[in-house]
């Protein structure tokens, strides 16, 4: 049985890595269908990403492991791999802003994420209605500065009971802790609603009016314990126009953290992006 698999790979840059994995996976049968690589000159890292067809039939996910071990070793490499009939569950974090919730959702339905989406997650009710639409699981979760720590316990109990692989955060409202984030390492994204490391914090449409900038964006990144400065994954700009006014700045600003949380979601999906030195990779 023909089965797609994904091989991610960091390690020392150094020659002959490309050719020995090209080797190992002639000798295993397979056939590369896409093949991807990335060097940091400055801190002398390699990157690749390489989409292969395997036959389970003659080499298996544990097999393949094994024949693969003694290669990563010899070249150092971090290294994982993921077989495409493998889905991935996703939770999605919400508060008031609905409009990235919407998108992915419509996306989800279209057939463009390959992924179950578990539950929707929100400290208000205003989503339970799209919720209910699109027939996915939903949890009604307030916090209060009294209550967070108890209301986290029980989303990380909630996330690990349903297996949950990666966290979305739609504009969630919410500071998580360093309990909950550490409880996730690089599978929480969140969108924020400013061009990263520009004005950060809660209201940076607003920040960004006073201030008189000419263009607005959006950033997608992975959560750390240091609010928002985990690795960037993707970033969008829009000018603005001179008779703008704030709510003008925010309708194009949500159109931004649209596309730039629905593609994000798609590349870690598509296991197609690396993270090192709070950087990414992103092989699109």
């Amino acid at each position: 049985m023909l089965k797609t698999a994904t091989l991610l790979i960091d390690c020392p840059d150094r020659k002959g890595i490309v050719a020995a994995i090209a080797n190992l996976l002639l000798q295993l049968d397979a056939n590369i269908l896409h093949a991807d690589q990335h060097q940091d000159i400055e801190l002398g890292l390699f990157f690749m990403r390489v989409e292969f067809a395997l036959d389970t039939a003659t080499c298996d996910e544990a097999a393949f492991r094994a024949r693969f071990a003694p290669l990563a070793t010899e070249f150092r490499m971090d290294w994982r791999l993921h077989f495409a009939d493998h889905k991935q569950n996703v939770a999605i974090f919400v508060s008031g802003y609905l409009h990235c919730l919407a998108d992915l959702l419509h996306r989800q339905q279209t057939g463009e994420f390959a992924c179950n989406l578990s539950m929707i997650v929100s400290n208000h009710t205003s989503a339970q209605p799209l919720a209910e639409f699109y027939k996915v699981p939903f949890y009604h979760m307030p916090v209060t500065a009294a209550t967070k720590d108890e209301v986290e316990d029980r989303q990380i109990e909630l996330l690990r009971a349903n297996h949950v692989d990666l966290v979305v955060l739609a504009r969630y409202m919410q500071v998580l802790s360093p309990k909950f984030v550490d409880a996730f390492p690089q599978q929480i994204i969140n969108v924020h609603h400013s061009f990263l490391p520009a004005f950060t914090g809660a209201r940076p449409y607003h920040a960004a009016f006073a201030r008189g900038v000419k263009l607005i964006g959006a950033t997608s990144h992975y959560v750390t314990a240091d609010l928002d400065e985990g690795p960037i994954i993707e970033q969008d700009v829009v000018r603005v126009a001179q008779n703008d006014q704030l709510a003008g700045l925010v309708e194009k600003g949500r159109d931004l953290e649209r596309l730039v949380l629905s593609r994000a979601v798609r590349w870690h999906l598509g296991h197609r992006i690396l993270c090192y030195a709070n950087k990414t990779v992103v092989f699109t």
